[in-house]
Formats: structure tokens, sequence, C-alpha cells
């Protein structure tokens, strides 16, 4: 498995994967799939901060991104979607995409990630609770599962109330 930037001409193919990762049989077409394209096209997008895993058949089996969120005036990262495709789901790519997307954006020099997610998986990657740094949530029903994940850069200066990038707050 390779893991490397987003390219234009994948766009397609990520929409696949983030509708197949997140589909259920009620929501054919998830809100996330929505999501990854709005964010694209806002201020917030990173283009080196999205990232694809490619399968053994040179497919798109899984992707990432992060955006440009903030704690307060400080600048922070808000991670997601990620996204694998069913059926390459527990074999790594996820794990992979997010030592990927994490390690892009400590050498990036950004401070901090923080994300909406399973507090059980995610602090195997150093995710911890927002309260631990002075960091809340946009939503305070979100606190048990609202985690940051401090990188070199990092300054307990930000704390504070953080806002993902716009197209989050349609959801």
């Amino acid at each position: 498995m390779l893991i490397r930037r987003e390219a234009p001409t994948d766009e397609p193919a990520v929409q696949a994967v983030t509708t197949a990762a997140f589909a259920k049989p009620d929501t054919p077409v998830p809100v996330e799939a929505g999501l990854v394209d709005r964010l694209r096209t806002c201020g917030a997008w990173l283009p080196e901060l999205s990232m694809v895993a490619i399968g053994d058949q040179g497919e798109i089996v899984g992707h990432v991104v992060c955006t440009r969120g903030h704690v307060g005036t400080h600048p922070a990262l808000a991670l997601g979607p990620l996204s694998v495709h069913p059926k390459h789901q527990r074999r790594g790519v996820g794990l992979a995409l997010m030592h990927a997307v994490l390690g892009a954006a400590d050498a990036t020099d950004e401070p901090l990630v923080a994300l909406l997610g399973n507090p059980a998986y995610y602090d195997r990657f150093g995710f911890r609770a927002s309260t631990e740094y002075g960091i809340t949530p946009p939503d305070p029903g979100w606190a048990h599962y609202f985690q940051i994940r401090t990188l070199t850069t990092y300054d307990p200066a930000a704390r504070g109330a953080f806002a993902y990038p716009e197209p989050f707050n349609t959801l």
C-alpha cells in the first residue's frame, strides 16, 4: 500500500470510497461524501493534507483530509472524514492514513489536530480529550468524543472554542 497526496484526478475515486465507507441502508449517499466536496471548494482546504491510500491493484482504497480550523485566533487542523472502503477495512489502511496525515501536519508546522471520533480508536494516535488542553468543542454534546492531538509546534496558549471550517457547520 502506498499513501500519497490526493491528485485532482483522484476526486471521483475519493468520492466513491467515502460514499462506500459511510453508506447505510437508509442513507445510500452519506453526508461525509458531500462534505469532502464542499471542503475542497472552501478557503480551509489544504491540498498537502488530503491523502489517499493506493491498494495493490493501483486503486484508491482510502482517504483522509485535514482542513483549517481554529482555536480562538490560533490556527489548528480539523481531521476528517477518514474513509476506508469496506473491502479494505481492518487491514491497516486507516492506521497508515492517520500516521501519514499526522506526520505531514507536523512536518508543515501545524500545532494541533482536532477530531470528533471514538476515543477507544483514536487514543492510539495520541489523541486526548480536548478538555485536557482547555479546548471546547463547537457543540457541548460532543465533549466525550471531541479530541485533540498536539504536534511539535503546539502552543498551550491555544485555548478556547474550536471552530471547524464552514462546510462542517451545514451537516
